[in-house]
């Protein structure tokens, strides 16, 4: 039996669900109307619903993300909302919080976020050994991590291959709750790593005046989707959930069109999912929201991956500057620019900035603010405008199920019946008098109006038609049975859709770990016992519950300013130069951090401004 190869893709609101599952999507994931960790991508179980049934025609999947961490008067509103998802139909449930799995709840299958640690492959036994069945792997891992995890269990793996990146291990950033009480794990973050910061030595020395240095660029592995399949991945997720239309359709579509060339003629791996799209526009990941791309760390760390000129989008790359005209400007490739779009360009002070295309004459670009940029320097288009208009169209993306028609006669009319690719079928009969066409072409004019499927699902595929005689039907008759048996099979693949469903059972087995820090994110008593049934002895509360003021560590993570200077004691120790004097300090305004590096782990710690540290002075 073949195994299942999925594209996940986020769903802002129903309508850009329904757009993603139309653009190839072959699962989605949505924020229900709490508990989700965006606040501002929520919606109402009634859309979801809607969703859900949408999802399921195409035999689709809707998951919807449970993954704040849960205070204690917030558990019982939790197993209600769950028991809601799961009587509309909702495949799986995507959490955080152990407390979720010492329930009462329905036969739901569970996924266990990325911010639930999934590092290594004692943790995803673990979870997967609880009753998990898929785990979303963190960011971080590289190939040969993915593949000790796929050795170590049969769970379900899911990795992000697109998208924005956190700087931090996810859920494991407290920058914005110790900033000002918006809490990542509970669905505002503030996004303190996209802000400007000053770069300070430990002598007081200015090295960066103002650059975001925390800023990542995004995450693109659309060219390692085979490598991934081998190591053991069945789900590529998109980041998104606050994204545009435009975004999630290209992302969904270019990834589409890479895993299909890799599934056509595959002996071990098919599609999640039925039907197939057909596009009006050609997608391309970086015409739609980037900040360049990154590979990050699945082919372990190479180059750098800081976005530091800025936070917003770069987009697409079109030329070098050659002069100024007047007030216009001379672009390499500017027969690619439209009116409307937006550029993207490093000015003369070194800060990311741009204009838009008012018009283009005699491929001169006249801009709707002229401003200075220097010769060589390079053009990006970040806001396509053309690309975009043509993207938002609703037909730009149509998904069809291939069917088979085949029409018969029976003793007082007319049979059609619609097979389709997934073996479903349906068929109703019209009652007729049978008389023989005048023209003889009546069978060639069956057979072209059971063609037109039209704004149906479908697409038809092959047409049988199987006549004694070549009989008149007039092209009304010939439309109804047509409609009525396509508006029956589309009932038919709902109602016969067969959901996977999972009892979570309390189990005891040892947890890998038996002291848990506040990067556990343990926030309520009913985690605390699972916890502990599992053999866990001391716990530590979330940071949003006991933060120490100015003395916290707010994040850890594999990005490591040093490196992104060129000097890590590792990796440039032959072109290391002067050694940087700690401690190195982050400013931005008021907020001050301390950064700490931990070469053997390769990590680095930042730390709030009165956090007494001790540094490595070199590594072994």
């Amino acid at each position: 039996m073949k195994k299942k190869i999925e594209i996940l893709a986020p769903a802002k609101n129903l309508y850009q669900g329904m757009a993603a599952i139309n653009a190839g999507a072959d699962a989605v994931y949505v924020g229900g109307p709490e508990f989700g960790a965006r606040t501002n991508a929520t919606n109402p179980i009634e859309d979801i619903a809607q969703l859900v049934e949408y999802a399921h025609l195409f035999k689709a999947q809707v998951f919807v993300v449970v993954n704040t961490i849960l205070y204690d008067n917030e558990l019982e509103s939790c197993r209600k909302l769950i028991y809601e998802l799961y009587d509309i139909g909702v495949d799986a449930l995507i959490i955080q919080d152990m407390a979720i799995l010492e329930m009462d709840l329905p036969p739901i299958v569970i996924h266990a976020s990325t911010q639930a640690n999934n590092r290594d492959a004692l943790h995803v036994k673990f979870l997967a050994d609880a009753g998990i069945k898929r785990v979303v792997l963190a960011r971080e891992l590289n190939l040969d991590q993915i593949k000790e995890i796929s050795r170590t269990t049969d769970v379900e793996l899911e990795f992000f291959v697109s998208g924005a990146l956190c700087v931090s291990y996810s859920g494991n950033c407290y920058m914005s709750v110790a900033n000002g009480e918006r809490s990542a794990n509970r669905g505002s973050c503030a996004q303190n790593c996209r802000l400007p910061y000053r770069l300070i030595d430990g002598n007081g020395t200015t090295l960066i005046e103002s650059s975001h240095l925390l800023s990542i660029k995004d995450l693109d592995l659309s060219d390692q989707l085979p490598n991934l399949i081998e190591a053991g991945i069945t789900s590529f997720k998109i980041e998104g959930r606050l994204k545009d239309l435009v975004y999630v359709k290209n992302n969904v579509s270019y990834l589409r069109k890479k895993l299909d060339a890799f599934l056509e003629n595959n002996e071990h791996y098919e599609k999640a999912s039925s039907g197939r799209t057909f596009y009006t526009f050609e997608s391309e990941m970086d015409r739609s929201f980037n900040r360049g791309y990154t590979s990050y760390f699945v082919n372990h760390r190479k180059d750098k991956i800081g976005s530091w000129d800025t936070p917003k989008s770069q987009g697409q790359a079109i030329g070098k500057f050659i002069k100024s005209k007047g007030r216009g400007y001379l672009i390499e490739n500017s027969d690619q620019l439209n009116n409307g779009d937006g550029l993207y360009f490093i000015n003369e002070s070194g800060e990311a900035d741009g204009a838009q295309v008012n018009s283009i004459i005699n491929n001169l670009v006249i801009p709707n603010i002229f401003k200075p940029i220097k010769e060589g320097t390079m053009i990006y288009r970040n806001s396509d405008a053309a690309f975009n208009k043509l993207v938002e169209r609703e037909d730009s993306a149509i998904r069809k199920i291939g069917i088979k028609l085949i029409f018969t006669e029976s003793e007082d009319g007319f049979k059609l019946t619609a097979i389709d690719e997934d073996g479903h079928q349906s068929s109703s009969m019209i009652e007729s008098v049978k008389e023989v066409s005048k023209n003889g072409e009546s069978i060639a004019g069956i057979k072209k109006n059971l063609a037109k499927t039209g704004n149906t699902p479908f697409i038809s595929d092959d047409i049988e038609i199987n006549l004694s005689a070549d009989w008149f039907l007039p092209n009304s008759k010939i439309n109804e049975i047509r409609r009525v048996v396509l508006d029956q099979l589309i009932h038919i693949r709902v109602k016969e859709y067969q959901r996977k469903e999972f009892q979570i059972t309390k189990t005891e087995h040892p947890y890998p770990v038996k002291q848990l820090d506040f990067t556990y994110n343990v926030s309520n008593a009913i985690a605390r016992s699972f916890y502990q049934r599992h053999g866990v002895t001391e716990i530590e509360k979330a940071f949003e519950l006991q933060w120490d003021p100015g003395k916290s560590r707010v994040m850890v993570t594999k990005y490591c300013v040093k490196y992104e200077l060129g000097k890590c004691p590792i990796y440039h120790k032959d072109t290391l130069g002067e050694k940087l004097k700690e401690p190195l300090v982050l400013k931005h305004g008021e907020n001050e951090y301390k950064l700490k590096f931990n070469c053997k782990p390769c990590e680095m710690e930042i730390w709030e401004k009165d956090a007494e540290l001790e540094y490595e002075e070199d590594f072994p």
